[in-house]
């Protein structure tokens, strides 16, 4: 297998602790970063600080993306910064020919769908969306059972998601929390959600109606100790009046939950030029909801019934799908942070007539369920030929989850179903940095 050469669009988090770190240790023999390109300049800084063989690895500013290809000959353009950052080295990418991995989500707009499918379509290289959560041996057993033809034609599904006071609240305290940076929360988490149902049932959504509201954090968060602006856990003068925080901390300690991803973020004031990972989470420039109920109508039939909550007591979810033959049921408690004991997730299979099946599924380690190392290796090494199903998503699987979610939002907005293929518009794209 020849040995590819690797161009880095955001040096964020996620690229450090995601593709960074496994293309030096596991991945080195098939693998060579030879460009790193962001807007902030403290950023390589840390990056050539946690993999000093990237040290002489030449640096790039955002408008010097053409010089960077030039430069540098890559065969792959790696995306994972800031959302809104994305469509723009996507699509500069497809268009010089080259393949590109993008960190989900894919972009955050319908327009910004509609260039990169434009892109891909006129392009010899390929997309590669990296949806790890496909990759969770539970989820690839459902999209087994759907395959085997146990629950029959997909009629309708239920998926609740919840995340916790921790996490949730931690899009709050982050770049998340502005629209422009990351399409809200129904595109840049629930992409996540979305892409798994449209990948299990093997439909395309056309119209989704939902509510949406902002229900914990912001200005008028009950819990908010008082109502000001600018402040920062870090030096926060009433951050003992905040159940979130305390949630976690003592008067003396803030002990931070083990996370696989979370944890890595850098909270320190001065790790980047002006941007914090501490932000309020009632500060009043939070534009994005917490909450959203929504109806997704799919193309072959299927209707699914989606919430998603992001301050709850604990994490996981719940699913049922139902089928002309029967129905599937899971439940995930995620156990890292929850104060009670969890129970193993299981499978419950319920024929239509007949007796329920519990299935067992052998976990794997590593991040998102399991999820990473084996969604690295498709990056990497190619797609698992032994592997009877196509797991790895592409462009169109991309747009399709990050078109679902603007969907919700616009619904929640206006009160009325919207169609799908109505937000696959042009506009004129704007030029943005890739900080994450």
């Amino acid at each position: 297998m020849a040995r590819k050469r690797y161009v880095i669009c955001g040096v964020s988090t996620r690229a450090n602790g995601m593709f960074i770190s496994s293309m030096l240790d596991t991945f080195q023999p098939y693998c060579e970063i030879v460009g790193l390109l962001d807007s902030d300049p403290a950023r390589f800084a840390n990056c050539f600080r946690k993999f000093p063989a990237l040290s002489g690895v030449p640096v790039y500013a955002p408008e010097q993306f053409e010089r960077m290809v030039e430069e540098t000959s890559p065969d792959v353009v790696v995306v994972a910064g800031a959302d809104h950052s994305h469509a723009n080295y996507i699509v500069k990418g497809l268009e010089h020919q080259l393949d590109v991995i993008s960190e989900k989500p894919m972009v955050t707009t319908g327009a910004d769908c509609k260039r990169v499918l434009d892109a891909q379509n006129s392009s010899r290289g390929r997309l590669y969306v990296a949806f790890n959560y496909r990759y969770a041996p539970i989820h690839t057993r459902i999209k087994e059972i759907i395959l085997e033809g146990k629950i029959g034609r997909i009629t309708s599904i239920d998926l609740n998601w919840y995340l916790d006071t921790y996490h949730g609240a931690s899009y709050f305290k982050r770049w998340n929390r502005k629209r422009m940076h990351s399409g809200g929360l129904s595109v840049h988490k629930s992409t996540h959600h979305i892409d798994l149902i449209n990948w299990w049932i093997d439909q395309r959504p056309v119209e989704a109606f939902a509510y949406g509201a902002l229900n914990y954090f912001g200005p008028e968060g009950e819990l908010n100790p008082s109502k000001e602006d600018g402040r920062y856990c870090g030096t926060c003068r009433v951050k003992q009046n905040c159940s979130y925080f305390m949630r976690w901390s003592t008067r003396s300690k803030e002990i931070v939950p083990d996370d696989d991803h979370l944890t890595q973020i850098d909270k320190k004031p001065s790790a980047y030029n002006g941007y914090r990972a501490d932000g309020c989470i009632f500060d009043s420039e939070i534009d994005i909801e917490d909450t959203y109920a929504a109806v997704i109508k799919y193309d072959k039939g299927a209707m699914l019934s989606y919430s998603v909550n992001f301050s709850l007591p604990y994490e996981g979810y719940r699913l049922a799908i139902n089928g002309t033959k029967g129905r599937l049921e899971t439940k995930e408690v995620m156990s890292k942070r929850a104060s009670y004991h969890v129970p193993e997730q299981t499978i419950e299979y319920f024929p239509l007539f007949g007796g329920k099946e519990t299935i067992h599924v052998v976990p794997r380690s590593g991040g998102h369920g399991g999820g990473d190392p084996l969604l690295l290796e498709d990056l990497f090494l190619g797609a698992d030929p032994l592997r009877a199903y196509d797991i790895m998503a592409g462009a169109e699987a991309g747009a399709y989850s990050v078109l679902t979610g603007e969907a919700i939002w616009k619904s929640a907005q206006s009160g009325v179903p919207v169609r799908i293929a109505d937000l696959l518009v042009s506009e004129e794209p704007e030029e943005a940095g890739c900080s994450k």
